[in-house]
């Protein structure tokens, strides 16, 4: 029983962070939706300890995501600001393949030509 409430958080995290994206530009939101969709599968089969880390990290980004979402739809004017500065001590603490995925995720998100050619629905 305790394994299927498990499986049902991380389930639930998943599609909460999916739906959050929403918000998010377009090229911004498939970059974000692939690498949750990259991170959530290569962590399936991780430790135990592992995992904890990564649910408490991915609990930290879809609560910072919901807030920025909450604070943009209340701002009258001015565009969606998302993200936040990465503190020197959590930088610290990463892995050298993590810090490497980092820098990877931020030549993508800020490179004038986007990866996906994709266009916002003009509804």
């Amino acid at each position: 029983m305790a394994a299927s409430a498990h499986v049902s958080r991380i389930r639930s995290l998943y599609k909460r962070i999916l739906v959050l994206h929403r918000f998010l530009p377009i090229h911004l939101r498939a970059l974000g939706d692939q690498y949750v969709k990259e991170e959530f599968r290569r962590h399936k089969s991780a430790a135990p300890e592992d995992v904890k880390s990564f649910l408490s990290e991915w609990e930290n980004y879809k609560d910072t995501m919901q807030a920025q979402v909450v604070e943009s739809a209340g701002r009258q004017s001015g565009g969606l600001m998302f993200g936040a500065d990465l503190p020197e001590e959590k930088l610290s603490q990463l892995q050298d393949e993590q810090i490497g995925q980092l820098y990877e995720l931020m030549l993508e998100s800020t490179k004038p030509n986007k990866q996906f050619d994709l266009h916002e629905d003009s509804r």
